[in-house]
């Protein structure tokens, strides 16, 4: 009875093993078969609004804000006497200070990532 208990644990441990060998085989051909591959390579020198096109959007005062009173660059709120900026297209609001450095670095909502529409900033009317 002993034997056959320890022929299964043996049997076990083989078939265990084997199943670990092959794992091990299949990523050494995945990996040696990805070094082949060539992937695309992402421009990410897209560059932020400059400080003439950031005195084109929208300010209002925090009174008037619908949506949400929370900026979500910094996460305090946009007070009643506080100023804001409002992001064209998307009309999310934050405090000015921190969506002129966003935006400063990066063309698009740090909300809903819109990126900002370029006619916005070449009509000589605001839109909004």
């Amino acid at each position: 009875m002993l034997n056959w208990v320890l022929l299964a644990i043996f049997l076990l441990c083989v078939g265990m093993s084997g199943v670990i060998i092959v794992y091990m085989c299949l990523l050494w051909y995945s990996t040696t078969l990805q070094s082949n591959v060539v992937l695309p390579v992402t421009s990410t020198s897209e560059k932020g609004l400059s400080s003439s096109e950031l005195d084109k959007l929208p300010k209002i005062a925090g009174k008037e804000l619908v949506m949400g009173t929370e900026c979500a660059i910094c996460l305090d709120e946009i007070e009643k006497e506080q100023p804001a900026r409002l992001v064209p297209g998307c009309n999310h609001a934050f405090h000015i200070e921190c969506i002129n450095t966003w935006l400063s670095k990066h063309p698009l909502c740090p909300l809903c990532r819109a990126k900002l529409d370029p006619e916005f900033f070449s009509s000589s009317q605001n839109p909004c």
